[in-house]
């Protein structure tokens, strides 16, 4: 054999074996590539997180600004995505627009503060005929003061808020005792059909009746909502009455409309005043004298509970829910207004 033909055989046994190994590493390619297709897996927990949303009843309302506070720390601490929205009137023709579309964005569970006990009933039906669960803060719909566990009813996995009938006794028993235990009672009110301020006044009636005629309830006017109004007709019911003994604000804007209109009369001590919830100006009037009482809700714990109970429906836990979840109060007076319970149970503005 030449050696010409010799190194011919040995570069052709050489290329023979580069190609083999060209071979080998394309055969791998695939399995280094294999990382690739478990990416899903690393954005299960963003896509898998449940969202949750706040309809609330009224935009600018402490109230409500404090329980979103409260839902949003919450949803922060478990991991939930997290979104509120409200009408800019506590109305109802202005908040079924709201559900509607937050309907369209398939949320898992809602929690909304209903601004009309019978009108948002089937709204709130096709929000749960739509796979999404329901919840009911502050407010509670249908004819059986809050109670879901009747049939028709039983689709709302849980009423979450205050004793109303018990806040409104509490409150005007309050009232009824700073002026003496007889006298002329005033309501300033809202709208009718809020199933909140129904109770209160309901709460009010009995404190009112446990004095056995000593105290009259002269009137109760309905504000809607605007504490302008509220001012303007209690001005009309002092005016005409100027031994008016004391006024119950069924809520904020009630309230806050009463009590200026009392110190526009300059009757401020005179006329005693219970403000139903807790608003920065509402502790103001309070220590200026203008309101006597000030009942505080728990606005902040509705927030939350409303996300824990949200959480336990999505994972199926619905044993962990209970149909009713009454929130306390908080009695704020001059004398315990400064107490760490007290300025915890004020609403934030922001």
């Amino acid at each position: 054999m030449s050696h010409h033909r010799m190194r011919t055989l040995i570069w052709l046994g050489a290329l023979t074996l580069l190609m083999l190994a060209l071979g080998a590493c394309t055969a791998v390619a695939p399995a280094a590539q294999a990382p690739a297709a478990e990416a899903p897996a690393a954005a299960a927990p963003a896509g898998g997180a449940p969202t949750v949303a706040l309809i609330y009843g009224v935009k600018g309302d402490g109230f409500y600004v404090t329980m979103e506070a409260g839902a949003r720390a919450k949803a922060e601490e478990l991991g939930v995505n997290f979104f509120a929205d409200g009408p800019a009137q506590f109305q109802a023709t202005l908040q079924v627009p709201i559900l509607d579309a937050v309907i369209a964005q398939k949320p898992d569970a809602i929690c909304i503060a209903a601004t009309d006990r019978q009108a948002l009933i089937e709204p709130m039906r096709r929000a749960y005929d739509a796979g999404i669960h329901m919840f009911s803060v502050d407010t509670f719909i249908g004819d059986t003061a809050g109670d879901y566990t009747t049939e028709d009813l039983s689709w709302m996995l849980s009423y979450i808020g205050s004793d109303n009938v018990q806040g409104g006794e509490i409150g005007c028993s309050a009232i009824i005792e700073a002026m003496g235990g007889s006298g002329k009672f005033y309501i300033q009110t809202t709208q009718p059909g809020v199933s909140t301020v129904e109770q209160r006044v309901e709460g009010c009636q009995k404190a009112i009746d446990a004095t056995n005629g000593a105290v009259e309830l002269i009137g109760m006017d309905y504000n809607d909502d605007n504490a302008a109004k509220a001012a303007e007709q209690t001005a009309a019911v002092l005016s005409a009455n100027p031994d008016l003994g004391g006024i119950f604000g069924t809520n904020l804007f009630s309230a806050r409309g009463a009590a200026q209109a009392v110190a526009n009369a300059g009757l401020t001590g005179v006329v005693k005043v219970a403000n139903f919830d807790a608003p920065e100006d509402a502790i103001v009037a309070l220590n200026e004298g203008v309101v006597d009482i000030v009942i505080a809700q728990h606005p902040y714990e509705m927030g939350q509970k409303c996300i824990e109970f949200a959480v336990a429906a999505v994972n199926g836990e619905f044993d962990a829910i209970p149909k009713r979840w009454p929130t306390g109060y908080t009695i704020i007076t001059r004398e315990n207004v400064d107490s760490e319970e007290a300025q915890q149970s004020i609403y934030k503005s922001e």
